[in-house]
């Protein structure tokens, strides 16, 4: 097999920024794998994954392998279990978080094709973020690369 690996192998890289914890291993990268995305994720109890966000440039899909929990979503909050695979279309149609509102873990696969450049919407927080030269998610070095508010537009002919 070529550019394989496997999910035992690697470690876990830990997030805790407040509202979002959760452990990951970025399955794809550590493949060496370029056009797909796809991270494994575990959601402890109570937690939340990224903020709610969508992208401009990049589909996503998920996977639930192990638990229960909930899909924020542009249609709602819809429940997830095993076995369930939803698409997020690259629009404001696939704005997402997952939430682990249940008593044990949650495990699942998130797939992303990896456009860029892409700008990523977090409608909640009033901001958007920028990757150019690499797509969130990727570990290449990005030639532009930032977080604006959304209230912060400048007229085109302003310096």
């Amino acid at each position: 097999m070529t550019n394989a690996i496997n999910e035992a192998d690697l470690e876990w890289t830990e997030y805790d920024r407040g509202s979002s914890r959760f452990r990951r291993k970025q399955l794809s990268s550590a493949a060496g794998a370029d056009d797909i995305g796809c991270s494994l994720y575990e959601l402890p109890p109570g937690e939340r994954s990224w903020p709610y966000h969508y992208h401009t440039a990049n589909e996503e899909a998920l996977f639930v392998l192990d638990g229960e929990g909930m899909l924020r979503c542009e249609r709602g909050e819809e429940s997830i279990e095993p076995g369930d695979f939803v698409t997020l279309p690259a629009s404001e149609d696939g704005g997402h978080q997952v939430v682990n509102d249940s008593d044990r873990d949650l495990r699942y696969l998130m797939v992303s094709t990896m456009v860029e450049p892409d700008v990523t919407v977090y409608p909640e927080m009033d901001k958007f973020g920028v990757f150019v030269d690499s797509p969130p998610g990727g570990e290449g070095e990005r030639s532009l690369h930032g977080y604006y508010r959304l209230e912060d537009a400048v007229d085109y002919w302003e310096d």
